[in-house]
């Protein structure tokens, strides 16, 4: 998924703190992909040339650096979301969507575990990335359920921490390509849809 654009701030900051907080960024978002999540931050300040301290000065927390790393991808995700909501086959719809988080989780380490570990704590940094991805699938899971193909006792956090346990499991079994597809389908069913949805890439 493409992440060439560093998420903003918070605050307006001077032209070097733009400058270290963009850096922390790009080599934060590289040492995920090599190491995963628990990539130590000592070495993600060294390599972007600023000290631990400046480092958690932009970034107090492991879980509010890997927010800022995540943003433009929940953004991709949220637009995906979308452009789905218009569907015409809306449990397909919530499977591709759903399909597309695994396979975005997968592409670092550790992500699926932390989003499993904070998904219904607010005051968590990473809430960044559950909360707006929650209220974008709780449109497809409301569509699903208006149609039938989803039983309506069926919540989008529950789902949201199926969709990360599958993510974690396929994380943990590399030599399984196809485990995450066989567990989503079997997800979907045990939901109540009507078939079992579409072949997830």
């Amino acid at each position: 998924m493409a992440t060439s654009t560093a998420a903003t701030p918070a605050r307006p900051m001077r032209a070097d703190a733009r400058r270290n907080y963009d850096r922390l960024l790009a080599e934060a978002r590289t040492a995920f992909a090599e190491h995963g999540t628990t990539a130590s931050l000592e070495d993600v300040a060294r390599r972007a040339g600023v000290g631990i301290g400046t480092l958690y000065r932009h970034f107090p927390t492991r879980h509010a650096l890997m927010s800022a790393v995540f943003q433009e991808a929940v953004a991709d995700l949220i637009a995906r979301s979308r452009e789905l909501a218009g569907a015409e086959r809306p449990c397909d719809a919530l499977v591709e969507w759903l399909g597309t988080i695994i396979t975005h989780a997968g592409e670092y380490r550790g992500l699926a575990q932390a989003l499993m570990s904070t998904c219904r704590d607010e005051t968590s940094a990473l809430s960044r990335c559950s909360v707006p991805m929650r209220r974008a699938g709780s449109v497809l899971l409301a569509r699903a359920q208006a149609g039938g193909a989803v039983r309506a006792n069926v919540s989008i956090d529950d789902l949201m921490q199926l969709t990360n346990a599958i993510a974690l499991a396929a994380e943990q079994s590399p030599d399984d390509p196809g485990l995450a597809d066989r567990l989503l389908t079997l997800t979907v069913q045990g939901l109540g849809a009507a078939h079992p949805g579409p072949s997830v890439d």
